[in-house]
């Protein structure tokens, strides 16, 4: 993980970080327009973004500040002893929930929040051909 300098104060930082939610975030709207065939169901276990009950498949849409992306991911430099064990724990989750769905029988599908643009791209484009 890449740690970085904090532009905002702790008391601005705690206010933007507040507003950010879980669920109808830009990346699961952009895959909702991509993904027809899956049910946006996030109330199931371990909160999976989209669901295909038919084909047992349960779509992951990793956001990469929340699940430390080796590409994107940094740490806030103000309180990391909050930041480090709870992106930890996000971790730790989203295996535990991955491993559950795999032993039920059912295929998971994790996609990084920045690879939702390309895959857009790539399905627009191909509509066009």
């Amino acid at each position: 993980m890449w740690n970085m300098a904090d532009i905002f104060s702790k008391k601005k930082r705690s206010e933007i970080m507040s507003k950010i939610r879980s669920k109808d975030t830009k990346p699961e709207i952009i895959a909702k327009l991509i993904l027809k065939e899956f049910e946006y169901q996030p109330k199931e276990f371990g909160r999976p973004d989209f669901i295909n009950y038919k084909k047992k498949i349960v779509l992951f849409i990793d956001g990469c500040f929340w699940h430390c992306c080796p590409i994107h991911s940094k740490i806030p430099e103000q309180n990391k002893g909050y930041w480090i064990p709870k992106l930890e724990r996000n971790l730790t989750r989203a295996k535990e929930v991955e491993m559950a769905y795999k032993m039920a029988g059912w295929r998971v599908v994790r996609i990084w929040e920045h690879e939702l643009s390309k895959l857009r791209n790539r399905l627009s484009f191909q509509k066009l051909v």
